[in-house]
């Protein structure tokens, strides 16, 4: 039986099915987005890997281009948000465009991209920390021990209230932006042996074999500010805080990560920024502030750089954790994955969940690593980096539904006209996106270092098509099975107003 209560959450048997409203405003909830972002980790971590791996000279160019790409994006994706206030975000919205069953599917691609993205987190968590006590302790610590050790921090956090773990990211994200514009103006202000060149924003220096899965990588950097919807049903003023908080986002991060890339070439020289990569990995940054700032400066940067790479596991957790929360209230997960904690308001078992496949992704990957400790291969570049653009293909794909879903979405409700630009924008980023994604799985064996026949190429991003076929598959069944169900897809709590409503008029 369906009843209220005086906080306005909906409950259903006496179990709660909402999360707590007015839990996160809007300057709480851009340094969560933010933080998702990891800066410090993309411009130490996910740029100089792009560089190495890519071979592509201007990653500062790139930046520009998916900026302004997911700007249009944002138009119709924001305005979406002002009618939509739910915790699903990219597969409600995709549901309310283009029906329950397409709506399944992108819900159960959005839990494997994120749930991959936020495991693969630990690799480079796991690896940093362990080099660093190599480094300062001379002691040998496998990779998978802090790596764990990470995973039961993020489980404690994820468990309580959101508004407490909003204050903890942006304190750390605060420190880490302060520390990369340092080093950044440290770059310019002391350029490599080329001095200081634009050659980075060069359109010519996009080509490459791998330019497709650059444009992967670039988009990785991005992801998180398209959280903003997932903490409506949270925050103090859904209606304006959600859109204002994406600008704000994809703004700070196309200007932040392409200065950041090109202060990398810079300090390097473009002739030498891919050679350099190639040499000194997620070390490149750490090598140039030496010289540059001495060992302090670097030592400290090392620890933000763990910290900050702790504070964006932690954002993709409470992401999956609410993603799987809707999908239980959805009936998409089982009922009690649609429940929240009564002290925290926070999905607990959908918290408990992610960690659940965080510990079995990295005991997988530390059962099979055969590389020594201290080797970086496979902790990064199989873990990291295959995990990380696994989920970014997926939110890729999700995003250039969603965009479709924006323009169904307004043509069902009569309102083409009044949102005719957004519409427009909106089928201008479908079709980016689209090439990106196109792009991408046509270029991902350059990710494996592979031939183009390579078995993994294909199983990779064929994770994602499961992922599609799961959902959609599910999401016929509940159709021809449980029609109500299937109704309620993407509704979120609506669907329980809507119960409550009916059974009043019932009993009336």
């Amino acid at each position: 039986m369906l009843t209220g209560n005086t906080t306005g959450i909906s409950t259903f048997k006496g179990e709660q099915r909402a999360l707590r409203a007015d839990r996160i405003g809007a300057p709480a909830l851009l340094l969560s987005v933010l933080a998702a972002t990891a800066p410090l980790m993309v411009v130490a971590g996910v740029i100089p890997t792009t560089f190495a791996t890519m071979g592509i000279v201007g990653v500062p160019l790139l930046f520009v281009i998916v900026g302004a790409v997911l700007i249009l994006f944002s138009f119709g994706y924001a305005e979406m948000s002002r009618h939509v206030h739910n915790a699903g975000a990219l597969y409600a919205y995709i549901s309310r465009g283009l029906g329950g069953t397409v709506g399944a599917g992108a819900s159960y691609v959005a839990l494997f991209a994120y749930s991959l993205m936020q495991a693969g987190s630990y690799g480079i968590f796991g690896f940093e920390i362990s080099s660093q006590i190599a480094q300062h302790w001379q002691h040998n610590v496998a990779w998978w021990i802090p790596a764990l050790g990470g995973v039961a921090i993020t489980a404690v956090f994820g468990a309580l209230k959101i508004d407490l773990n909003a204050k903890t990211l942006g304190v750390l994200l605060l420190i880490e932006t302060t520390m990369t514009l340092v080093f950044d103006i440290g770059f310019i202000s002391d350029p490599g042996p080329q001095g200081v060149s634009a050659h980075a924003f060069d359109f010519t220096t996009l080509s490459g074999a791998g330019f497709g899965t650059a444009l992967c990588f670039t988009i990785a950097g991005f992801l998180g500010f398209e959280q903003a919807p997932v903490y409506a049903e949270e925050t103090s003023d859904p209606q304006r805080v959600v859109s204002k908080v994406m600008f704000l986002a994809i703004g700070f991060a196309t200007v932040f990560f392409a200065l950041s890339a090109w202060a990398i070439t810079v300090g390097t020289g473009p002739g030498a920024v891919v050679e350099g990569a190639q040499k000194q990995g997620p070390n490149l940054i750490f090598a140039l502030t030496q010289d540059r700032f001495g060992t302090a400066f670097t030592d400290t940067l090392n620890i933000f750089f763990i910290t900050g790479i702790f504070a964006s596991m932690l954002s993709f957790h409470n992401v999956v954790a609410r993603y799987a929360f809707a999908m239980g209230r959805d009936g998409l997960l089982p009922a009690a994955v649609g429940r929240t904690s009564k002290t925290s308001g926070a999905p607990a078992i959908g918290s408990f969940l992610q960690t659940l496949v965080a510990v079995v992704v990295v005991t997988i990957f530390a059962v099979t690593d055969d590389k020594p400790v201290g080797d970086p291969t496979a902790p990064i570049l199989r873990l990291f980096t295959w995990a990380g653009n696994v989920g970014a293909l997926g939110v890729v794909l999700l995003m250039c539904t969603a965009a479709v879903a924006v323009i169904a979405f307004f043509v069902k409700r009569g309102a083409a006209r009044v949102q005719g630009w957004r519409l427009v924008t909106s089928g201008l980023a479908a079709l980016a996106l689209g090439a990106i994604f196109v792009y991408s799985v046509k270029d991902f064996a350059v990710l494996l270092g592979a031939n183009p026949g390579h078995g993994l190429r294909w199983i990779l991003p064929g994770i994602i098509a499961l992922a599609a076929a799961i959902g959609l598959v599910y999401g016929l069944v509940l159709r021809a099975t449980k029609p109500e169900v299937h109704a309620r897809i993407g509704q979120g709590n609506e669907a329980f107003q809507l119960d409550k409503a009916a059974a009043a008029e019932a009993s009336a």
